[in-house]
């Protein structure tokens, strides 16, 4: 539906046909839709990026409670070995008692008594040692089935880098930037790799750019991509319709670039587009450099993560 509208969009931008009343409600109401439906998106985000800050949380904690048991095993390991020698030489001197005369029978009582005492003593802490060896290996098993899942999603993450930056290493670093950023791939394109000032349509440089990307990511199917668009605090200057401001101009160019990477056959059901005008600079709009470089196309690849999910929700 997205799709439909903003091609529609499109077409009454360029066109000089008058647009009925009933139609603009209906392309109007259709926008609305598109907006919740990017606001779901961006709390799935937010949901996704706080689940993975929890699994965090729960592999350091595990962490230090798979520390805190294993000095705890070492030292009931000490204290079984000292109370094994302890009962040894009392069950040495027992012996010996035993042999004595009865004189010793009081002494030979007594150190029975003690050798009972070690004797249950040695059995709870060897119970305890033996609860306390599993309880540590489950959690080691847990620890290093996390850290797998944590290194391969980083693996992942980090091969999808690659794979983007050389799919792109014909472009110049100026008009492009590839890198990982919060377990995300990060692909940066500039204002001049992909629209004339003002524009929504994509030049040829740009398309090429787009279509290796799309090359790149359309096997992958375990992604989602989402399409911002940027712009620095400079009015547009020719006002329409369907764009009165900064904010409608980063929407429609993300969708432009939305609909190239599904032509060169990213699945849409990968995708969504977005807009952020001039309220996520990444320089102060007070000079020239600093808009250029603020005036931009950011596409941001995401891995599947149900995986980590369902490791944290066991957990």
């Amino acid at each position: 539906m997205r799709t439909t509208y903003f091609f529609i969009l499109l077409l009454f931008t360029f066109s000089s046909c008058i647009v009925s009343k009933k139609k603009f409600d209906d392309m109007l109401a259709q926008k609305v839709k598109a907006e919740g439906d990017l606001s779901d998106r961006n709390k799935e985000l937010d949901k996704a990026n706080g689940s993975l800050q929890d699994l965090a949380e729960t592999l350091k904690k595990m962490q230090q409670d798979t520390a805190n048991l294993n000095v705890t095993y070492r030292a009931n390991q000490k204290k079984l070995a000292s109370l094994n020698k302890e009962y040894e030489q009392l069950n040495g001197n027992y012996k010996n008692l035993l042999t004595n005369s009865g004189k010793l029978n009081r002494d030979v009582a007594q150190q029975r008594d003690q050798l009972l005492a070690i004797q249950d003593n040695l059995e709870k802490t060897r119970k305890q040692n033996d609860s306390l060896s599993y309880s540590l290996q489950e959690r080691e098993k847990k620890v290093k089935e996390l850290e797998t899942i944590m290194a391969n999603k980083d693996k992942a993450v980090q091969n999808l880098k690659n794979k983007i930056s050389n799919a792109l290493l014909n472009f110049k670093e100026n008009d492009l930037t590839v890198k990982v950023k919060n377990g995300k791939v990060y692909v940066s394109l500039a204002e001049q790799l992909l629209f004339g000032s003002g524009s929504i349509d994509v030049d040829a440089k740009g398309v090429g750019a787009l279509q290796q990307l799309a090359k790149a990511l359309k096997d992958q199917k375990d992604i989602q991509v989402m399409i911002e668009g940027h712009t620095d605090n400079v009015p547009i200057s020719k006002k329409s319709t369907y764009m009165n401001d900064n904010w409608d101009l980063s929407v429609m160019r993300a969708t432009s670039i939305t609909k190239i990477l599904t032509g060169a056959g990213l699945s849409p059901n990968q995708i969504t587009a977005a807009g952020k005008g001039e309220y996520a600079p990444l320089a102060p709009n007070d000079n020239a450099q600093n808009k250029q470089k603020n005036r931009r196309t950011e596409i941001i690849v995401t891995p599947n993560l149900d995986e980590l999910f369902k490791i944290l929700e066991a957990n």
